[in-house]
């Protein structure tokens, strides 16, 4: 689905994996469940483009549901692969970077109990390291934004020039609007809200996160 010229989000993959398309090539924020490569491979021939033209693929963390098509996706492409120092060690281990939380009642805590055994990352050598203010070659300049709370290492994406945010689940959005990362599975609430108001802080005028619809004329609508 056309979000502005030249993004895309992939449809009917969880965690929305973004497609951004750019005279040398396209690039690729986070990758679904295990065996969504599939969908996002064939995604990406339905924009006229090749596996080939992939140059980067961009994890802003983790958890499987956004490295799970890592592995696979770069076999296929070829493309460079970046993350966080913290979540590329997860990345490397197959692992999440940390656990959802165990107290109280949790939809989202059972579905990650639930899935464990059966769904796991193939564990992954990250290729690049990136860091807070480093601007990668796509849409006009896509600055990293650490953005600690979701997870120890998590990172968005920005482009100034085009107003759009990745936030990963940094923040999640609805039909209402941004919120903040989901408590049962945040790793710190306290650097999470702080995530939340960094970024609210940058004028973002399109925020697309990993869970939710993406959210247009975002000014007014963040959580803090």
């Amino acid at each position: 689905m056309k979000i502005i010229d030249n993004v895309y989000v992939v449809p009917k993959v969880i965690a929305s994996p973004y497609i951004i398309v750019d005279t040398d090539g396209l690039t690729i924020i986070d990758t679904g469940l295990p065996r969504s490569e599939k969908k996002i491979l064939a995604y990406i021939s339905s924009l006229g483009k090749s596996p080939q033209d992939v140059k980067r693929i961009i994890l802003t963390h983790s958890d499987l549901d956004h490295v799970g098509g890592l592995s696979a996706l770069a076999k296929a492409t070829g493309a460079r692969t970046y993350a966080s120092r913290v979540e590329a060690e997860f990345i490397a281990a197959g692992k999440p970077s940390r656990n959802p939380k165990t107290s109280g009642f949790s939809l989202m805590r059972i579905m990650f109990t639930l899935m464990r055994p059966f769904m796991k990352a193939t564990p992954f050598q990250v290729d690049e390291i990136v860091t807070d203010g480093q601007v990668l070659p796509a849409l006009g300049g896509l600055r990293v934004v650490e953005t600690i709370g979701h997870t120890p290492g998590h990172i968005s994406l920005f482009s100034p020039s085009t107003g759009v945010l990745f936030c990963g689940d940094s923040m999640v959005t609805d039909d209402k609007g941004i919120h903040g990362s989901r408590p049962a599975v945040t790793w710190e609430e306290a650097k999470a809200r702080e995530a939340a108001i960094k970024q609210a802080a940058l004028g973002a005028r399109i925020v697309c996160s990993g869970h939710g619809p993406v959210v247009m004329d975002a000014a007014g609508k963040f959580p803090f």
